[in-house]
């Protein structure tokens, strides 16, 4: 068993080119990652999660031959045509980066000028990989002429890591609609939050707009902010949104 796992341990460190920096970027004692690569030790197992984890397999890699170990979690962000851009490094969103957990978002609304957007939505961890759900508002969805049932508003979707920030890319069920959303931290003493802008996947009209300003705020288990945002969320006038939404969004300036 020892041999199977140094042996897969070797295939798969061999992808990078300083055994050392795959042991800093691992957190593993570099004579103690020789000790698994050469069969005399196996990991504990919190140390096979962070390596399992961090190669997208699974703890499988003790007993099978790796190439007969499937990556864990999405198999298309880690097939090869694309894995070296969207696979495993750019996968691995830092906890404290986009935190788990809730999160009040707002925009200007893509249709009306004077009116707004505040929802909610949750952020969360499965497999490596760091998910988004959420549903859209009632009104807004009526605005468009759309269903408002429950499953006709769910939303989700998945978070990458760019250079100065994360991006996501969500849809609704049966990917009807998607939008792209890039986000980066706001230094801020009032809290967990993050900037960025909103496009989404529909023509241009005269209308309507494709993109706006957006803000997240990780509100996590504060049942008073819950509770407002739920009862105050959906489109609603740019006055009765947080004032630091207010200040970050820079409602009287058009999107550049």
């Amino acid at each position: 068993m020892r041999n199977i796992f140094g042996a897969n341990l070797r295939l798969l460190s061999s992808e990078y080119p300083s055994i050392a920096g795959l042991c800093r970027e691992l957190g593993i004692n570099r004579t103690q990652f020789n000790r698994y690569l050469s069969g005399e030790s196996f990991p504990r197992p919190d140390v096979l999660h962070r390596i399992c984890t961090f190669f997208g397999k699974d703890a499988r890699i003790l007993l099978e031959p790796v190439e007969a170990v499937p990556d864990s979690g999405s198999e298309l962000l880690n097939h090869p045509a694309i894995r070296d851009f969207m696979g495993r490094n750019s996968t691995q969103v830092p906890e404290d980066m986009v935190p788990s957990g809730l999160y009040r978002f707002s925009r200007r609304s893509f249709v009306d000028d004077s009116l707004a957007m505040l929802g909610m939505l949750l952020v969360f961890r499965e497999d490596g990989y760091t998910f988004l759900r959420g549903y859209e508002a009632k009104d807004a969805m009526a605005q468009q002429g759309l269903p408002t049932t429950g499953p006709a508003r769910e939303f989700r979707g998945i978070f990458l890591q760019q250079e100065e920030g994360v991006a996501n890319i969500a849809a609704r069920r049966g990917s009807i609609t998607c939008s792209y959303q890039f986000l980066s931290r706001y230094p801020s003493m009032d809290g967990h939050f993050l900037e960025g802008y909103s496009a989404r996947s529909v023509r241009e009209t005269v209308r309507s707009r494709r993109v706006e300003r957006t803000v997240y705020e990780h509100i996590g288990t504060n049942k008073k902010l819950i509770r407002e945002t739920a009862e105050q969320g959906g489109l609603i006038p740019h006055d009765q949104l947080p004032r630091f939404h207010q200040r970050l969004l820079r409602i009287d300036e058009p999107f550049r």
